[in-house]
């Protein structure tokens, strides 16, 4: 997925954008099945919208945000039951209270 599919879909979202609001009909006072011609042009724009945006979040979720997918860049997370083990035992309570009250250790 590169640049030019980057494009593409900033185009198909300028466009639908863009002509959700059917500015062209505006005026046409036509009426089919008891309502305006504009708002049918607006119900099915929006159901074309939800199909693109299916497709957008299937195919290209997270496109142009600049995370590149790749293996984990520190090889020992911090995460997990092996990080308990190699992090800092926690003080006692007797070291906590010390502490809370400003006395040294």
């Amino acid at each position: 997925m590169g640049s030019l599919e980057l494009a593409g879909w900033i185009a198909v979202g300028i466009v639908l954008c863009a002509l959700a609001i059917p500015w062209f009909l505006w005026g046409n006072s036509t009426v089919v099945a008891g309502l305006p011609v504009w708002l049918w042009w607006h119900v099915g724009w929006m159901g074309l919208a939800s199909v693109v945006f299916r497709q957008f979040a299937r195919r290209a979720w997270g496109l142009g945000i600049g995370i590149e997918p790749g293996p984990d860049p520190s090889p020992s997370s911090n995460s997990g039951p092996e990080s308990e083990r190699t992090s800092k035992p926690k003080p006692a309570d007797a070291e906590l209270e010390s502490e809370r009250r400003g006395e040294p250790p």
